[in-house]
This record gives structure tokens, C-alpha cells and sequence, in this order.
């Protein structure tokens, strides 16, 4: 492979093209690639990760001296070194100089924790090269690879399922707590997690052309305004104009009173400098600087000295749900039994149809709550079982109790009430609403059936249990010490499904 030319960097285009076409793309095989191979794709395609501008130092000091700010002290210079007041002139440049070095030097610090972070944060990936399985750095993937994920691992680069099943956490970028399915050809996102499975892959790209890389690269394109900046320009605006009009005024009354053009050229130099705050950035600069030792203190990480100024002037929050203000976890809800049916039964039926060394997030959820509340499946015995399918929209079991076998099943409440022939259309009715209620509380409902003894097919529908992902302990303090700061709290989400949409907001959390 002399040159290597891949046409598609938007990964969602490979979608629609099948494993053999994808591989045909990124001119590679099922046997990966060489070493040689990678080494020059390496060169073509840059490292797996979204690169960062790096300035030289010395010119990232000098700039420093570039801005609005800099500007009206060197103005200032300018004006003592004319009058020749040279101490003043030394006076404002030590300064001008205090205040960049004391941002120098934090910046450096900072950056310099973020790149230990980083290191020590370095995830590596298992890498088919020369036909054997390695263990690489994430960074040296490139496209055409093929890796291997299972579970816990982190996902290096976006990626097509050559061969597998996977179960994924995709909250990092879809904000979504449900882990997603991904079977053979499917794609696969760059920073998702895998919660259960294993799967071989191809990868396809890699770095800033990752759907995760393309996120980082707007982020990085933003160059949000200084709010410090704009304070101090306003209030060197606002002296700027008493300075001018008591000039105005000086300059008239010496000209009536025949003042020389010289007198008053000092008298209007000494108003402009007087305009000009000298010494406020670089008390601004102490004061932030000791701001950031002290949030380093509590774990926070001061990147730019005057983002301190830029958070402490924050009136409207806006939170991400999931992980943010809730656990990203699920957890069992509310629970209905229907007709004659115990809440207990209803626990215990959901509990029979999961496994828990799937490590399924449902499936963990529904055996957490089990164990809460002191149920154990007494008497009964798993004879086998048939973990979630995307296409069925259910799991299930068959069950062994006295000698006897039944099938229990759990999943999306609509599957399983039309697998309950039993069902009349008034009940259907009724369960069809109590799911819908449940939804626009922002719940995910499940739906739990059991065959009679010998009969699996003759199914009664057994109950509903809702799942949520429930706010974190300190969500409640936190909304209400934000509202105690004059900040008011907004909470987004991703959420598109009209039945979903409702969730809990911060007005629940906090009684207002």
C-alpha cells in the first residue's frame, strides 16, 4: 500500500455500506494491518487524538502585552516617557511586566497538570497488527485498523463491528443513561463505553474526524470574549469621558484666561493618563491568581487566570441531565402489579428473567432492587435463558419450581402485552396509559409476564415496573445554593421522544 486516500472522514456515512465495502474504503482486511502500514498512515492521518496549538513561550509572554488593556498602559508609558516623568513611565511597565509574568506562570502551571492529567488518564487499546493481537496507545490507531473491545473498554476511535455484540454507554456524547445495542455492522463511537460484549472492529476514523474529535474541534473554534476585559474597557470608557469633558472644561477656561498651547497640551496629557486605571490589572492578576491556588486546593484546575472572573459572573446554569444532576444509573421506580398479583411477585418474575453476570444495565438495576428490599427467588431454578434482543424487545426465561418449568419474560410493555393473549382490549387500554403516565414522568416502563406451569405459550401479564435515573444525593443542595447566588439554574437535554420529554427539572428537585 504506497498511498492510502480514504474519501469519507464523516463517520456516519459508513452506516450504510456493509463490512466487506467498509474494508474495501479504508484499504485493509480482516487481518489488519502491518506495522509498516501503520507507520504510514501515521505520517498521512496525524495520531488518534484532536491536537492542540502549541505556542512557543516566549512569543505566548510577549503577546501578552498585546490587547485592550496593554494597550492603554503602554499609552501611559508613552505619554510619561513625552513628559518625561520617566519614574512614572518605570512605575507602569514594572506593572504592565508584574501583571503578564503572574499569568505566564499560571498558565504553565496549569498546563502542565493537564498534561500529567492527560498521561496518567492515556487508555490503550488491542490492535491486530502483523497478524498478531497487541496492546498499543490509543493514539497510535489509525484507519484501517483492526482492535478489539470488550467489556469496560473505553472505544479509541469510531468503528465498525466487523464481528460481535456489544452493549454501549454512549452517554458522553448522546447524554442518553440507556446503553445502546451493536451487533455486526454496526458503528461505534470513539469514547463510548463498553458495558457488556465483546467485539472485533474496524476502525475508520480516527483523531479530529472522530464524531467525538468533530465536537472537540467546535469547542475549540469558540473564543468567547473576557468578561474581566470588557469590565475594565467599560470602566476606562466611562473615566475616558469625565477625563475628556473636565478637559473641555479646563482647556476653555484657559483659553479665556490666555493659558499657552503647551499648559494645556500637560494639562490634557495629565487628564488622559489619569483615565487610565494603571495599576488594575495587575491587582486583578493577584487577586485571580490566589483565587486559582485556592480552587486547586478544592480539585479544580485553573486553565486561564481570568476564567475565574468569567464563572464568578455567571447568572444563568445550564446542567446536562444525565451524570450531571442525576446518577447516570438506573434504578426501579415505581411498581405496579396487575389484577390479583403481589408487588413482591411482580419483583420476583422481573428478577427470574435476568442475568446478572450479563452485567446488563436493566438487569443489574432490577437485581439491586431485589436484594434492597430482602427478596430472593426461593424455589426457583433457572433452566434457560435468552438474554435482550434489539429485534424482540424482551428477554426471557424458562424457570424450574417444584418440578415444574414456566416462562417469565420482561421487556418493552407494548411487546409484552400483545404476547398476552389472555389480555381484553379494556385491559390493554388501561396498561397502554398507565405506561404513557409513567413516560411523561420521564420513567421507562417494563413490562413482566409468566406462563402458566408446562404452557409457555399461554402467557398472563404479571405487571409494570418503572426505571429512572434518579438525581444525585447532592443535586438538591447544589440547585439551591446556585438560586442563593442569583444564578438561575436551566436543565438540557437530548431527549427528543414526546412521551419522554417531561422529565424531572430543578423545580422538583428544590422546593421553591
Amino acid at each position: 500500500m504506497e498511498s492510502v486516500s480514504l474519501p469519507l472522514t464523516n463517520t456516519s456515512e459508513y452506516k450504510e455500506l456493509s463490512v466487506a465495502e467498509t474494508l474495501k474504503v479504508v484499504q485493509s482486511s480482516i487481518n489488519g494491518l502491518t506495522e509498516v502500514e501503520t507507520k504510514q498512515r501515521l505520517l498521512k492521518f496525524g495520531f488518534n487524538e484532536v491536537s492542540e496549538e502549541k505556542q512557543n513561550s516566549l512569543f505566548a509572554f510577549l503577546k501578552r502585552y498585546w490587547g485592550p488593556m496593554p494597550w492603554l498602559l503602554e499609552l501611559a508609558i508613552i505619554l510619561s516617557v513625552v513628559l518625561k516623568h520617566y519614574l512614572e513611565a518605570g512605575i507602569i511597565f514594572a506593572l504592565l511586566t508584574i501583571n503578564t509574568v503572574i499569568g505566564q506562570i499560571q498558565s504553565r502551571g496549569s498546563q502542565k497538570a493537564l498534561a500529567a492529567l492527560k498521561k496518567r488518564l492515556a487508555i490503550n487499546a488491542r490492535v491486530l497488527r502483523d497478524g498478531n493481537w497487541l496492546t498499543k496507545a490509543a493514539r497510535e490507531i489509525v484507519p484501517g485498523d483492526i482492535i478489539s473491545v470488550g467489556l469496560g473498554d473505553i472505544v479509541p476511535a469510531d468503528a465498525k463491528i466487523i464481528s460481535g455484540y456489544l452493549s454501549i454507554d454512549q452517554s458522553i456524547l448522546t447524554g442518553e443513561s440507556i446503553p445502546v445495542s451493536a451487533r455486526e455492522s454496526a458503528i461505534i463511537y470513539s469514547g463510548s463505553v463498553v458495558k457488556r460484549g465483546e467485539a472485533k472492529c474496524v476502525v475508520v476514523n480516527t483523531g479530529a474526524n472522530t464524531y467525538f474529535g468533530k465536537t472537540a474541534e467546535l469547542v475549540k473554534t469558540a473564543k468567547p470574549k473576557s468578561h474581566q476585559e470588557q469590565i475594565m474597557l467599560a470602566i476606562v470608557k466611562y473615566m475616558m469621558f469625565l477625563g475628556i469633558g473636565a478637559l473641555v472644561l479646563v482647556a476653555v477656561y484657559a483659553v479665556i484666561i490666555g493659558t499657552g498651547f503647551l499648559s494645556i497640551l500637560t494639562f490634557a496629557i495629565i487628564f488622559l493618563m489619569g483615565a487610565v486605571p494603571v495599576a488594575l490589572p495587575a491587582v486583578l492578576a493577584i487577586v485571580q491568581s490566589v483565587g486559582a491556588v485556592e480552587l486547586s486546593k478544592k480539585g479544580v484546575l485553573v486553565t486561564r487566570l481570568d476564567s475565574i472572573e468569567d464563572a464568578a459572573s455567571i447568572d444563568i446554569l445550564c446542567l446536562d441531565k444525565t451524570g450531571t444532576i442525576t446518577q447516570n444509573q438506573l434504578s426501579v421506580g415505581e411498581v405496579i402489579p396487575f389484577g390479583d398479583i403481589t408487588t413482591k411477585e411482580v419483583v420476583i418474575m422481573a428478577g427470574l428473567a435476568c442475568q446478572e453476570q450479563s452485567k446488563d444495565t436493566i438487569d443489574t438495576a432490577l437485581l439491586e432492587y431485589s436484594r434492597s428490599i430482602n427478596i430472593d427467588p426461593e424455589f426457583h431454578k433457572c433452566v434457560s435463558f435468552t438474554p435482550f434482543e434489539p429485534a424482540t424487545k424482551r428477554s426471557e426465561a424458562i424457570i424450574s419450581s417444584d418440578g415444574k418449568n414456566f416462562r417469565v419474560i420482561k421487556g418493552a410493555p407494548q411487546t409484552v402485552i400483545a404476547l398476552c393473549k389472555t389480555l381484553d382490549e379494556a385491559s390493554k387500554k388501561n396498561l397502554n396509559q398507565r405506561v404513557e403516565e409513567l413516560s411523561q414522568k420521564g420513567y421507562r416502563a417494563l413490562g413482566v409476564a409468566r406462563s402458566t406451569f408446562d404452557d409457555f405459550d399461554n402467557l398472563k401479564f404479571v405487571g409494570l415496573i418503572s426505571l429512572a435515573d434518579p438525581p444525585r444525593p447532592d443535586s438538591s443542595d447544589m440547585i439551591a445554593g446556585i438560586r442563593e447566588l442569583g444564578v438561575k439554574p436551566l436543565m438540557l437535554t437530548g431527549t427528543t421522544s414526546p412521551s419522554r420529554r417531561k422529565l424531572r427539572t430543578e423545580s422538583e428537585l428544590v422546593p421553591k
